[in-house]
Order: C-alpha cells, then structure tokens, then sequence
C-alpha cells in the first residue's frame, strides 16, 4: 500500500495490483454529480442520501464544492470530451432553478460538453413545480427521470414515499408536458403487493407512453431499514410471474428490455446508462460519487467524501477524493462483465479487449464454463447472456472471480 496526493493537495489511499495493461483507445467519458440530501430516507435505499434536518440545505456552499471537485479533477480528464451528464442523489430536484442553472454553467465552462449531450436529472414526486422544472429545462435538462416506485397509495407509504398517488400522477404530467425525454422509476415484489397490483402500477405508467421505464424488483440490501426490519415481501413464484408478466406485457407496448430492468422505445436508451454497463469511463464529483477513468496503461476508480459536510471541507481544500485504486489485471475481467452481461445484448469481443487491454484467452476458461452451464451463446464477434444467464446473472457474472495467488 502507498500514498499518493489527489488535486495537488491532500493524502489519499492507494492500493495497486500487480500486473499491467494496454489499452490502444479510451473509451467514452461521462460525468456523474452526486446530490446528496433528501427530504426522508426511505427504508429500502442504500444511496449515499442525507436527510436534511434544516429549513434550508447549505446550496451555495455544496455548489463551490463541486466546481472546485471538478476543477481539481481536470487533469485527468484533460481534453476528453464529455457525452452524457447524470445529476443524481439523494432528490436533486430540490436545487432551485439558480441553482441547477449555476451548476450546468459550471460544467459547460470547465468541461468540453458534447453539443447533443444527454443530461439527466433525478426528481422525486413531491418536488414537482412545473415553472421549477420549465427552468430546468431552459437550462440544458433534456431528460428526466422521475422516481415514482408505485402509483398504489398503500405501497407508498410502505416504501417511506413522501408522496402520495396524486402527487405521483402530477408528477408524471409535469415531465411529459415539459420533456421530450423522460423516465419512469417503478419497483414491483413490494411489501404483500399481488399481480394484479403490480399489473396496475405498470398500467398505469404506460398510460402515460414514457419513452424508458426502469422496472426494478424491490431487493433488501445490506445497511437499509428494510434489511433490519424485513417486511412481508411476494414469494419466489409470485415475484418470477411479475417479472414475466412485465416483460411480455412492455414487449406488447413496443418497448425493448436492453438491460436486466431498463425497458426503451425505439432510440430512448439511457445513454449515460449504457457507457456504465458497456464499461465506459465516468467522472464523479460530489459527496461519495464514484470515478472510473482508463489510461493508456492501467484504469483507476476513486471515491469522494460520503458525508456532504466533509465533502465541501475536503473539496473546497482540494481533497475531494478519499479513496484511490488501480484495478488489477486480476480483478478487470470480473469488473467488466458486472456491467457488460446486464445487457440483453451482451457485447462485442472487441469491445473487451479495447477496454481493458486484456486478451480474450485471459477468460476462456470461464468463457467455457458459461456456456457449458448454456448461460450464454457466443461466436467470434459476439458474447451474451442466454435467458438462463439472465435468470442466474450473478452465477454467471461470479465464474469471471478470481481467486487471489
């Protein structure tokens, strides 16, 4: 283990592994901002979010931390052209319209921001003002993406929701009259929830045509309130004949499941989404936002400060990173198929050896063994997961582990 400075300034973990590699392109760059407070932390979220206790979080204070996260962070980044931007959290829709304003302006002015850039915003019902979200848009928002979990006012208040199923509803209207583009968050396997009330939620959204749904099923992570205190949650088979049941039902609705809970009209895949599960790179600043960037001969992650009170103090003193590592060449292959296989698609085999500098016979051991078990297909150009490797992703994701010498 050695140290070594972030930002010119402060001290930072360093854990580098043995082995090099070469990678003879970088792959695409998006940036990530984190906003870290929201009005109540609901019992199944394991997000680096923070209730804000006050009548007003300190906005212009975590604003200067972030341009000066970003300023810091430029060197690395130098010259690359950014794609996508996503502004997540916490409820980054309780910045006020200024203040998003101020935060675009920033990026726009320290970072080569691609003309067509995709830039989401994270919102909450709840939070919706239509003249608010009106000024996001004036600002360069050009996706929303609106976490609406269940329109089923008994679910809400079981999954600590601050909004009802009105407030839902409103907030639905707001995105679809002032975006083009937006998103529908919706978790299914709640707390005694049946089909038919699962069927009703998803009803309900595409009612409302969203370009992308997110359909995700209700896990207990570790840390959580839920993992504390497990609520009644649907069996095994109930929960498997919602996941069908959605599927064949969005498939009939025209839209395309690409990734293991994202579902898109022709052209609306999350762009910012896909770079992630096509191992692409990713600038993260703000209060525990995490970073991947590749160079030419080794790829870093870092971790900023978790809690924003620390983060401002650390960033605004050019400390903004707390953790830095190199990944190993043991650990590329297993980092990269955590995010490739997700996708219906799978990947090119190109696609693995331009974006980690590895070979293909690195992995043909486990490449053999997944098909053995029938949890992909392949051929020379092209790897993915079979219905069976979806249903058992995380068997098929683990045969690229590796066992440390």
């Amino acid at each position: 283990m050695s140290a070594a400075s972030a930002g010119g300034g402060g001290v930072i973990q360093t854990f580098t592994a043995p082995g090099s590699i070469r990678l003879t392109s970088l792959p695409p760059l998006a940036l990530y901002v984190h906003f870290p407070w929201c009005v109540r932390k609901c019992p199944y979220c394991d997000f680096n979010s923070h209730e804000w206790k006050g009548d007003r979080f300190p906005e212009d204070d975590y604003l200067d931390a972030l341009r000066a996260d970003l300023e810091h962070a430029l060197p690395l980044v130098w010259g690359r052209q950014v794609h996508t931007v996503f502004i997540g959290g916490g409820t980054p829709s309780l910045l006020s319209a200024p203040g998003l304003d101020r935060l675009l302006s920033d990026v726009r002015a320290l970072l080569p921001l691609d003309a067509d850039a995709e830039i989401t915003l994270e919102a909450n019902p709840g939070t919706f003002e239509a003249a608010k979200f009106a000024q996001f848009r004036a600002s360069g928002v050009n996706r929303l993406s609106v976490g609406i979990q269940s329109f089923n006012e008994t679910h809400l208040k079981a999954l600590g929701r601050i909004h009802d199923a009105a407030q839902a509803r409103h907030a639905v209207d707001v995105a679809a009259h002032t975006f083009d583009n937006f998103n529908l968050d919706l978790m299914f396997a709640l707390p005694q929830q049946t089909l038919a009330e699962c069927q009703a939620d998803v009803e309900t959204a595409l009612s409302y045509a969203p370009p992308h749904l997110s359909l995700y099923h209700l896990t207990l992570e570790p840390n959580t309130l839920f993992a504390k205190f497990p609520p009644p949650l649907p069996d095994d088979d109930a929960s498997a004949d919602m996941q069908d049941w959605i599927h064949e039902r969005t498939a009939d609705a025209g839209y395309e499941r690409y990734e293991v809970s994202a579902y898109a009209k022709p052209h609306r895949q999350c762009k910012h989404n896909l770079n992630y599960w096509r191992f692409g790179d990713y600038l993260g600043i703000g209060a525990g936002a995490h970073t991947k960037l590749s160079f030419p001969n080794r790829i870093v992650r870092q971790m900023r400060y978790k809690h924003p009170s620390t983060f401002i103090e650390e960033a605004k003193a050019g400390r903004a990173v707390q953790e830095e590592h190199e990944v190993g060449t043991r650990d590329l292959p297993f980092e990269f198929m955590l995010n490739a296989l997700r996708l219906v698609e799978g990947f090119p085999v190109h696609r693995f050896i331009e974006r980690t500098g590895l070979t293909m016979t690195s992995i043909e051991p486990a490449l053999q063994e997944a098909e053995r078990r029938k949890l992909i297909t392949r051929d020379y150009e092209k790897i993915a997961p079979t219905p069976l490797g979806q249903a058992f992703l995380n068997d098929l994701q683990a045969l690229f582990l590796k066992e440390s010498p």
